[in-house]
């Protein structure tokens, strides 16, 4: 029951949503979520972090870069998240922000990672 709350609990927010709408289309680095979502990075990175503690994200790091992905179906997540992305992708599939968060994405997969963490150094 509580992966069921916890879950919910990070479906209730709509940068969340659109960060797992994306990550829908493939592995994306941190960088790249916050030019996305257009937030600071400390959010966007709470943000992830309640994903990943909800299970519906996994994480790696590669040197100085976080990268974020669904889980893969059937390696160990979840039927409760499992069956929270799949009426996530239905849900939202075809709302007006998720298709411009489509175009926006594929400037953003062109952007190198140097180039999109610049305006975030001190």
């Amino acid at each position: 029951m509580q992966d069921i709350v916890t879950i919910g609990k990070a479906l209730s927010d709509s940068a969340r949503v659109r960060a797992l709408l994306a990550l829908g289309q493939g592995e994306l680095c941190l960088c790249q979520i916050i030019e996305l979502l257009a937030l600071a990075p400390s959010t966007v990175s709470k943000h992830m972090d309640v994903l990943y503690q909800a299970g519906l994200v996994e994480r790696r790091k590669e040197g100085r870069w976080h990268y974020f992905r669904r889980p893969a179906p059937g390696k160990g997540a979840l039927p409760v998240v499992r069956g929270a992305l799949r009426w996530l992708d239905a849900a939202g599939a075809d709302t007006p922000m998720v298709l411009e968060d489509r175009k926006t994405l594929c400037c953003v997969r062109r952007k190198s990672r140097s180039e999109l963490a610049a305006c975030y150094r001190g």
